[in-house]
């Protein structure tokens, strides 16, 4: 069974979160500020964690730089902050979905679902090729993947990456220099209902350039085609 954590401060919500959530089969368990959240994250092991922002005791951005320090759990944004900047502050904390309040039950549902589904990997597939790279491992001049070990080296020093953005980077890593189409990488890392967000490739790519690229206004690795899609070059 799927356990999610509610990091949340309004007990009316926090009721139909739970009693929607356990409806479903989720174990669900909640806190009403970040310190709690830090606790409960360490002992109980969710395999996906809502936040709120506006937590009494910390900011929701410091609750997620704090877990990012240590936990690769999905992290899913529940707020009525809504603008841009507040977006991406989220997401580059290390945030991988972001959903304002006021908001439809089925649509959190089906984003916590595909939060777990990137991450535990069994996502429905169909970008990648038939021929799987002889190599586990991708170099590249400025950083090396590790498809086996799932994980990202730059410049000797490990690379920590939010699953969504892994998820990203394998997919084009696992195509070396196949234009992947934006409808393709977000139906793949997002699941269908997102195949028109471009927005999140945008974010996200970004993210990844910063981390991996030297140059991220010139990447050399991870190419943009415009209005089309992206595509993974290793020289």
């Amino acid at each position: 069974m799927t356990r999610v954590l509610v990091v949340e401060d309004e007990p009316p919500l926090v009721r139909t979160l739970t009693i929607n959530l356990r409806a479903r089969a989720y174990v669900v368990d909640a806190a009403p500020d970040g310190t709690t959240a830090l606790r409960l994250t360490a002992e109980r092991g969710p395999d996906v964690v809502v936040l709120d922002l506006g937590l009494p005791d910390m900011g929701g951005i410091d609750v997620i730089k704090a877990l990012r320090g240590w936990t690769r759990v999905p992290l899913v944004v529940l707020s009525a902050r809504r603008t841009t900047h507040e977006k991406v502050e989220a997401f580059e904390a290390g945030a991988d979905d972001y959903l304002t309040k006021p908001f439809d039950m089925a649509e959190l549902l089906a984003r916590l679902r595909a939060a777990v589904r990137r991450d535990t990997g069994d996502g429905a597939g169909g970008v990648l090729p038939a021929d799987e790279p002889q190599s586990l491992t991708v170099t590249t001049e400025d950083f090396t993947v590790d498809l086996a070990a799932r994980k990202v080296r730059r410049d000797g020093r490990p690379v920590r990456l939010t699953p969504t953005e892994w998820h990203l980077l394998e997919i084009l890593v696992r195509s070396p220099g196949r234009l992947i189409s934006q409808r393709q990488l977000l139906e793949e890392v997002w699941g269908p209902t997102f195949a028109a967000r471009t927005n999140y490739l945008r974010v996200y790519m970004a993210q990844l350039r910063r981390k991996l690229e030297k140059d991220r206004s010139r990447p050399r690795h991870l190419i943009t085609e415009p209005g089309m899609g992206y595509r993974f070059e290793a020289p």
